[in-house]
């Protein structure tokens, strides 16, 4: 038994990281139409921005020091994406997905070739931050802090997310803008500013997601490489542009590949594929998708 909820405890960690993630990659989708390979890439980045900030800035030094990079990280790198969206991005918006995809993955290997060449792919280690440090005896497992931390953390980042976009008047114009850009700007809202925002908010998310697990995974150029693949297919099951599709998904994939692995370690790389084709053979809009 405390096997099992190991790896359930595994399961809905990488089930945080999938749906913050996938998060990021549903709301440039849904509201910007651009499907963004450089997620895995800014993830990564997000990592090494709180590794800087811990080796040469000391933020990490002392006691809010993460908390710190908790902030700096995802507008730091939420701004380099503004960077890409207004000087990239912008052009291709009334082209077809194909030529966004293209430019997006082949930024990502430049920015992946960039870091491993000047850090190499060894990895670096990124401490726990000391308020987080240790555990609690739940009797049938061990619970790390900091591991419970990001699930919890991940959960309220999401449906805060979630209820901005879908629940409020900025969300209201948000997905305004998606459907009738001109109408929109006729009201006197700056959509071009909307959209770069927008932008920048997911590659934030994405940054976000890579300061939480840098002390469970090491910072490595490559640690967002294999998962952006994952977490594509985490956002066809649940519906591309979906938002709460994204959310449920992320977590229930997670659970699921945990199970996997204690049950039948060998088809846990590749669980989340196969629902993939079976979604994609019964609804091919994905879970929450809607059929166009």
């Amino acid at each position: 038994m405390q096997a099992l909820f190991g790896q359930l405890l595994i399961g809905l960690i990488n089930g945080a990281f999938y749906a913050m993630l996938s998060l990021g990659l549903a709301i440039i989708f849904g509201l910007l139409n651009i499907i963004n390979f450089t997620h895995g890439a800014q993830y990564m980045m997000g990592a090494f921005c709180a590794w800087f900030l811990l080796q040469y800035a000391h933020v990490g030094d002392w006691h809010p020091g993460y908390w710190s990079s908790l902030v700096i990280a995802p507008v730091v790198v939420g701004a380099i994406g503004i960077v890409i969206e207004r000087t990239m991005l912008k052009r291709l918006y009334t082209l077809d997905h194909l030529y966004g995809l293209l430019l997006t993955f082949g930024l990502a290997l430049v920015i992946q070739g960039v870091f491993r060449n000047s850090f190499g792919s060894s990895g670096m280690p990124y401490e726990i931050p000391s308020l987080l440090a240790g555990g609690v005896n739940l009797g049938f497992m061990y619970l790390p802090i900091y591991r419970a931390w990001v699930i919890v953390a991940s959960l309220v980042i999401c449906i805060a997310t979630w209820f901005v976009i879908e629940r409020t008047k900025l969300g209201s114009y948000l997905r305004a803008a998606t459907e009738n850009p001109t109408l929109v700007q006729a009201f006197g809202i700056n959509v071009p500013l909307m959209i770069t925002l927008t932008f920048g908010f997911g590659v934030g998310l994405a940054a976000l997601a890579g300061v939480m697990a840098a002390p469970i995974y090491q910072v490595n150029p490559l640690m967002g490489a294999d998962l952006i693949i994952v977490v594509f297919a985490v956002v066809v099951i649940g519906g591309m542009g979906s938002i709460m599709g994204a959310i449920l998904t992320g977590f229930g994939l997670g659970v699921i590949e945990g199970l996997t692995k204690y049950f039948y370690a060998e088809a846990s790389t590749t669980v989340i594929f196969v629902i993939m084709v079976i979604v994609l053979m019964i609804k091919p809009a994905g879970l929450f998708g809607r059929e166009h």
